[in-house]
């Protein structure tokens, strides 16, 4: 059991995400996982308007991804994130992408750094930061 806090957001599958296949495209799962980032950092209070205001934010270095089972058109999907750890300026997010019957489409984990976009360096990350990823 981790210490953090998890976040859930729901969406559909809609025709832009699919390809020629009539499946979601690779790509379009990172975006999915992305969307699902926003929601909740905007929520706790450290979206886009705090990193424009404070010139610093969140970058991801790294992305490790699997697809496990198709999302096809229309369907109800819930993904699930956690943060799984923060050392120093480097932090990993899990993410899931559950299906409407509960089984695992997708799995990432993510490595972000938190950048100061002045200095154009990575920093540790703020408290504001922490608390809006459910650290703290």
């Amino acid at each position: 059991m981790s210490e953090f806090k998890q976040f859930e957001y729901q969406t559909q599958i809609l025709e832009h995400h699919l390809d020629s296949f009539g499946h979601v495209n690779n790509a379009k799962y990172l975006e999915l996982y992305e969307q699902a980032r926003w929601d909740f950092i905007s929520k706790n209070g450290y979206g886009l308007k705090e990193i424009v205001q404070n010139k610093k934010g969140p970058i991801v270095l790294d992305v490790s991804c699997r697809f496990k089972r198709e999302l096809t058109n229309r369907e109800r999907i819930t993904i699930k994130s956690e943060t799984l750890d923060v050392k120093g300026k480097i932090s990993h997010m899990k993410q899931e992408i559950f299906k409407e019957d509960g089984s695992l489409a997708s799995e990432a984990t993510f490595t972000f750094g938190f950048m100061d976009l002045k200095a154009r360096r990575l920093m540790n990350s703020p408290e504001e930061w922490l608390r809006a990823i459910g650290v703290q």
